[in-house]
């Protein structure tokens, strides 16, 4: 059992409140540089260096591409970037966007998906400043507009029928494997706005490991109507087309966590973050936890229509804006920032 399942029964699931005086409290720092000692992994560098196991997601996007390629492992020697906990300014809960109607580029995004766009946290989510932030370094800035529409269904018809221009964020399928996904074949995307990992989650004690591909063979997998399945089954995977692996439905993400209580499920497959606020939210701490490894990385993007006249134009200034951001410290410090700001939340009594 590794150090983040150890601990997370009693810390991923604390109540979720304020942020108290994080915020104002903390200190400007510079990230520094930490070598892997022997034993050591993120949960526990994440412990010593933070005070909080749970806060891993810092060094994990801090590392990103060293770290999604070992598949979320450390070794002795490896040199990790640890960034400041928790960003000292504030979020920008006012986006330098334009009223819709004269808008030159019209973006379409949804609430209730804290912490990365939601309109009642701070600057309405990590990637909506993202966006906003890229959007302040494209080339030749045109006006433009962020519109909330929190039914998600209904963001993929607005699109195809351009009433907006592109929309934020959506997972992206491997295209050049799966160029015959419905996405693929209607959508252009953008470079990745962040990396998200996918879970799984058991019952405490549970002597599902999932140290290799082959430990999820034979095991009933669940996820809520609507989320996408495609990293389940991959060409080089194909756990699903195969039956090594049985996904069942969930009506939603409480409803997979019932069917795991009742052993109808091995194990229940969301985001992190998903996780981690269902579990807190239906009062399964020191029951459900998290294993280590993930199952995927899934990027999230900005899209827009392959039928829109204008849509490599506009991906083109977005992309070169997004890129600017990234060779910034800007970048780093929106994306610990939120990052923080959630933890901080998930670990008030």
């Amino acid at each position: 059992m590794g150090p983040w399942r150890r601990n997370a029964a009693a810390l991923i699931v604390a109540a979720l409140g304020t942020l108290g005086g994080s915020a104002a409290s903390a200190q400007s720092c510079a990230p520094t540089a930490h070598r892997v000692g022997d034993g050591e992994t993120i949960f526990t560098i994440a412990e010593a260096k933070y005070g909080d196991p749970e806060k891993w997601t810092l060094i994990y996007y801090a590392n990103e591409v060293a770290l999604t390629a070992s598949v979320f492992q450390v070794k002795p020697g490896d040199m990790l970037i640890i960034p400041c906990e928790a960003a000292t300014q504030a979020a920008d809960a006012t986006p330098l966007q334009t009223d819709v109607a004269n808008a030159e580029l019209k973006l379409l995004t949804g609430s209730n998906y804290e912490p990365f766009t939601d309109l009642d946290w701070p600057g309405q989510g990590m990637l909506t400043e993202l966006v906003n932030a890229a959007m302040e370094e494209t080339p030749d800035p045109v006006s433009y507009s962020i519109t909330w529409e929190n039914d998600w269904g209904k963001h993929f018809p607005e699109l195809n029928a351009k009433t907006f221009d592109m929309g934020f964020p959506w997972y992206k399928p491997p295209c050049d494997q799966m160029p015959d996904s419905e996405r693929c074949v209607n959508y252009h995307f953008s470079d990745p706005l962040a990396e998200v990992l996918m879970l799984l989650f058991v019952k405490d004690g549970s002597d599902f490991t999932f140290e290799r591909d082959e430990d999820i063979f034979g095991k009933t997998i669940c996820r809520p109507d609507g989320f996408l399945s495609f990293d389940l089954d991959t060409p080089e995977r194909q756990w699903l087309s195969t039956g090594k692996v049985t996904l069942v439905r969930g009506d939603d993400e409480p409803a997979c966590f019932r069917k795991l209580q009742n052993g109808d499920v091995d194990a229940v497959s969301l985001n992190v973050f998903l996780g981690a606020q269902v579990i807190k939210e239906m009062g399964l701490q020191g029951q459900v936890v998290p294993l280590d490894r993930p199952v995927s990385s899934l990027g999230m993007h900005m899209i827009i229509s392959k039928r829109h006249w204008r849509g490599t134009t506009f991906l083109y200034r977005f992309n070169a804006g997004l890129a600017k951001l990234k060779e910034s410290d800007r970048y780093n410090e929106i994306v610990s920032k939120h990052l923080g700001i959630f933890w901080d939340r998930m670990n008030v009594n």
